[in-house]
């Protein structure tokens, strides 16, 4: 048997399918090995390359959508954070109703929400139902929410905290390690 090992998988499927006499062959070895090395290469390129195809798995990518979407690139804000934005751009369209509100900002992070229309007061709450506090990109769901609701109705926000007779319930190693974010401050 020849000294070159053979460490890349393309390079022994290659191997694999050249008769056995080529097994003990050195430059058939360090043949199948350098090709298989590039063939891995470009394997695992070719799948980074797919996945910007989808807002979920992208990452460099993610700029080409929202230059195609019309969203104004931040770098600076995490992933899941951009594709957050980029995800309610795409459920934001046709017409506003509950259940559109709903797929738009369950796009965002703690997006867990009830709609309450108030036909006479011109008016939509959105509470968030979920989780306590406020989702980190709030701002983006503010933004979103404003493109796709007509200018006359004004949308009302409302976030869980922990109630009095929750904190109350609470130990004091429990309390000790609740995010201040979590109550509401008057």
């Amino acid at each position: 048997m020849s000294d070159v090992n053979i460490t890349s998988p393309a390079g022994a499927r290659m191997l694999n399918e050249l008769p056995q006499f080529y097994d003990s062959i050195y430059e058939t070895r360090a043949l199948v090995q350098t090709e298989g090395v590039e063939v891995d290469d470009l394997s695992t390129v070719l799948s980074g390359v797919v996945d910007q195809a989808f807002v979920d798995r992208a990452t460099w990518g993610l700029s080409y959508w929202e230059e195609f979407l019309g969203i104004a690139t931040d770098i600076a804000k995490p992933y899941d954070q951009r594709r957050s934005v980029i995800k309610s751009k795409i459920r934001g369209t046709g017409t506003v109703t509950v259940n559109l509100l709903k797929k738009v900002v369950s796009s965002y992070q703690n997006g867990e929400i009830d709609v309450a229309e108030n036909p006479s007061l011109y008016q939509i709450t959105v509470r968030f139902s979920g989780v306590l506090g406020s989702p980190p990109n709030i701002s983006d769901v503010y933004a979103a929410v404003g493109d796709i609701v007509p200018a006359h109705l004004e949308v009302v926000y409302t976030f869980r905290y922990l109630s009095v007779s929750e904190v109350e319930a609470l130990t004091i190693d429990q309390l000790e390690h609740t995010v201040l974010d979590y109550l509401a401050w008057g």
